[in-house]
């Protein structure tokens, strides 16, 4: 597979991508069967009765917990796509999304898919109809109301023998329903790229980004040369031993943890207890991955956690200025009883990696702030206190490939250097 795209600054080299879905005279005639040998990204897929689901934990790890954020985040497709070859110049893709509101937040921006045409952003478009799950946040009430199947249609590519992928949205559940082309389609076999298997946050997992090939970790797989599996879970980057166990039990050649924030978000655990369950999530995936590159990062700057701890709270206060903020509910004097915050957390993993490595030569540490720190705050605050924006995933993207694919870096391509 080719998911080379748009550049780490965010340029295609393309026109306005949005202009190239317009609708085409040519008729997507020729209804494709959905298979796993046509979808990267994901764990596994569900039979729905509208489709496919695509899951980025396998139902045995999601039988371990009854946390209705993990359950929605896992089931967002965060770098899962569709991937085929054909010389269709019409593409159409019917889905059912998923897509979240909170009640007294300003509306979630709809889903975008990203159209790749031989690894280059060719166009973006949404989905209409769909269903919509209502969260409120200060009862935790939740309110379902269903709506139709929705069809993405992407006309005018061009006529001749490519490879093309759909990623699909990171931030709405997505029900894979019927795909149909102007052309016959089939799979394209793997290649002979690595796979690079993370595990992180919001961050990772896409809020906010651009779109879903513009997540920070996308756009360093797409400069690195790499197949990206994307498990970021939104509010769910805990260290459970469960998502340990799936990435132990998944193929790849490079593997990555990021840790720190939702641990604080959630005054999840006190240093006593962090400091094991650490070595127990390494000592689990090196089980599976015995000699892979493993990079373990930190935490990107977060200002209100990073002396303060858990647990974060929303900031009801600044709904009447159309946005929803976020706090640090700690107070900055438990640390002395070993509540974390993310300094603390940094330097204990540093710590751990220093201590594992010398008889783990493949292991390494990353501080996150090297991605996004103190400068990169000044110049583009996180708008939520919590999250980055689409300009700073795309500073992540490259600074982590910077540091990660380079010559020197843990995730360097023996290969590539003779």
């Amino acid at each position: 597979m080719n998911d080379h795209h748009a550049s780490p600054s965010g340029q295609s080299g393309q026109s306005d991508p949005s202009a190239q879905s317009a609708p085409s005279a040519a008729t997507a005639s020729l209804t494709t069967a959905l298979t796993a040998d046509l979808l990267r990204g994901a764990l596994e897929l569900e039979r729905t009765e509208h489709g496919l689901l695509p899951h980025r934990l396998p139902a045995r790890a999601r039988a371990q917990y009854a946390d209705g954020q993990l359950a929605m985040a896992e089931a967002q497709p965060s770098g899962v796509r569709l991937v085929f070859r054909t010389r269709a110049t019409v593409v159409e893709l019917d889905a059912l999304r998923t897509k979240m509101a909170y009640v007294g937040a300003p509306p979630r921006p709809d889903g975008v898919y990203d159209l790749l045409v031989d690894g280059r952003l060719a166009a973006q478009a949404g989905v209409g109809g769909g269903n919509v799950r209502t969260v409120d946040m200060t009862t935790g009430a939740v309110e379902f109301r269903s709506g139709p199947v929705g069809t993405v249609r992407f006309g005018g590519l061009p006529d001749r023998p490519k490879d093309v992928e759909i990623w699909l949205p990171y931030n709405e559940l997505t029900e894979l329903v019927a795909l149909r082309t102007d052309a016959p389609v089939e799979p394209v076999p793997p290649g002979g790229r690595r796979v690079w298997l993370h595990h992180g946050s919001s961050v990772s997992h896409g809020s906010d980004a651009a779109s879903p090939s513009t997540t920070w970790p996308a756009l360093a797989a797409s400069a690195g040369g790499v197949d990206l599996v994307n498990l970021g879970f939104g509010g769910s980057a805990l260290l459970d031993p469960f998502v340990a166990r799936a990435m132990r039990d998944t193929p790849a050649d490079l593997v990555s943890v990021k840790f720190g924030i939702n641990l604080v978000n959630h005054d999840l655990m006190r240093l006593r207890a962090f400091t094991p369950a650490v070595h127990g999530f390494l000592d689990t995936i090196r089980e599976g991955h015995p000699s892979a590159p493993l990079l373990v990062v930190s935490s990107v700057l977060c200002p209100i956690h990073e002396d303060t701890p858990g647990p974060t709270a929303p900031d009801f206060s600044t709904l009447g200025e159309g946005r929803l903020r976020f706090r640090a509910a700690g107070d900055p004097a438990e640390r002395a009883a070993g509540k974390l915050t993310l300094n603390v957390i940094r330097e204990e993993l540093a710590r751990i990696v220093k201590q594992r490595s010398a008889e783990d030569p493949n292991l390494h540490y990353l501080d996150g702030r090297e991605l996004y720190g103190e400068a990169d705050s000044a110049e583009l605050p996180l708008p939520d206190d919590l999250h980055p924006d689409a300009a700073t995933h795309r500073r992540m993207g490259s600074r982590f490939a910077e540091r990660a694919f380079a010559p020197t870096g843990p995730f360097t391509d023996p290969g590539a250097l003779h």
